[in-house]
């Protein structure tokens, strides 16, 4: 027989729970020890508490309705009545009687809750109400027309109220939304005279840029131009049948002038397209001195096509940085030859690197050695270990000498 706290097993293998109204048949168990009997009903106990706490959790943490929460409770209750576990479910009951009495605890507060909620949702569109009865008298037809848009939205998005409030709210509402509306139309009615005087605005200037089209008091034109565009833009919008016809007009007198004044500036435009050009050639002639071969015959080569470049005058904005970058990159590879020069001839360096591969070569030598006598010693195992680690300093060898090779060595 085996037994723990909350349970046994008798010698027929009928397995029992201990309860504060005495021993309770759990059920039987004939395919093992009574360690494995007990061990499978405790599992089942704590299976219960599992669900007994994730059900707490969702009491407390989650929208679970109060009917469904209760449904929950008596489905766990019969399972712990059953006695088919093995634990304290005296103590699963009372924590069953807790979330029973939570559920109602929580079905009240919702119920509070949603009767708060109706308040609000009164007093959110008396809000709206109110909001959309001061929007009715703006003059911000734009902005107030998407506000009051934006507030049917949100009118939409709350709870009705008992019908004759709701009424009485959406009447007052409704009304507010078409006053504006009855004002913009007629705001929008003095906007068509507004824009008669625009266009008439729009036919002087259009009649000044005509004149100014032929001018070649280049500064000074361009300024009255920039002008001319300021007062365009601060006389409004004329009429749509008349506003693009005006404006093609507008736009084609400086087009005009605009245009005589770039064929003047393109002559100097030429000028830098044809240093472009004598750059371009220099460029080139300084990239044939790479690969460097004569360090000093490219130097003083670089020096002569440098002083040439300096001769010449601006090239254009947009192509200076790729010409003057292929110069750089033959300067910088000048750069680069002198310092691998000066490691190549450096005694230090050079006697670093040599002590570097005689290191290395003894250690390739030592460890060649002992390959060969773990393989005598028929110990395979070491050899092949040892031939891994040759095989990376082989590598470090290899490149140490190729490193030993540019100081000519």
């Amino acid at each position: 027989m085996s037994s723990d706290p909350w349970g046994r097993v008798d010698e027929t293998g009928t397995v029992y729970v201990r309860t504060a109204d005495g021993e309770k048949v759990v059920g039987s168990w004939q395919a093992g020890s009574p360690e494995e009997a007990l061990a499978y009903f405790e599992r089942k106990y704590e299976g219960l508490v599992v669900e007994i706490g994730l059900l707490e959790k969702r009491v407390k943490t989650t929208d679970l309705s109060a009917k469904d929460a209760q449904t929950a409770v008596d489905h766990l209750r019969e399972q712990v009545d059953a006695h088919h576990a093995v634990g304290d479910l005296d103590a699963l009951r009372a924590r069953l009687d807790k979330l029973v009495a939570l559920v109602e605890t929580r079905r009240e507060e919702r119920k509070a809750q949603r009767a708060k909620q109706s308040d609000e949702a009164r007093g959110a569109k008396e809000a709206l109400v109110a909001e959309a009865e001061e929007l009715a008298r703006s003059d911000q037809w734009r902005a107030a027309g998407e506000r009051l848009r934006s507030l049917v939205d949100t009118w939409k998005g709350l709870p009705r109220l008992d019908r004759k409030s709701d009424d009485e709210l959406w009447h007052r509402f409704s009304h507010a939304r078409s006053a504006f509306s009855k004002r913009r139309k007629q705001h929008f009615a003095q906007l068509d005279a507004q824009r008669e005087e625009a266009r008439r605005t729009k036919e002087r200037l259009v009649a000044e840029a005509e004149a100014l089209s032929n001018s070649t008091d280049w500064g000074p034109t361009a300024a009255r131009y920039r002008d001319l565009m300021s007062e365009w833009k601060a006389a409004g919008r004329a009429q749509r049948e008349h506003e693009d016809d005006l404006w093609n007009r507008f736009r084609g007198a400086q087009d005009v002038f605009f245009a005589a004044r770039s064929s003047v500036f393109a002559e100097r435009d030429a000028e830098q397209a044809e240093n472009l050009k004598l750059k371009e050639e220099l460029a080139g002639e300084a990239e044939k001195l790479l690969p460097v071969t004569d360090l000093k015959a490219a130097r003083a080569a670089f020096r002569a096509v440098n002083e040439r470049w300096e001769a010449v005058g601006h090239v254009p904005r947009d192509a200076r940085p790729k010409v003057e970058g292929r110069m750089h990159a033959v300067e910088r590879a000048l750069q680069e030859a002198e310092e691998a020069e000066w490691r190549r001839t450096n005694p230090e360096a050079r006697a670093r690197a040599e002590g570097l591969t005689g290191q290395l070569q003894a250690a390739v030598d030592k460890l060649r050695s002992q390959i060969e006598q773990a393989r005598a010693q028929g110990n395979d195992a070491r050899a092949d270990k040892l031939a891994r680690e040759l095989e990376g300093r082989q590598a470090l060898l290899d490149q140490a000498l190729k490193g030993l090779h540019e100081f000519g060595g």
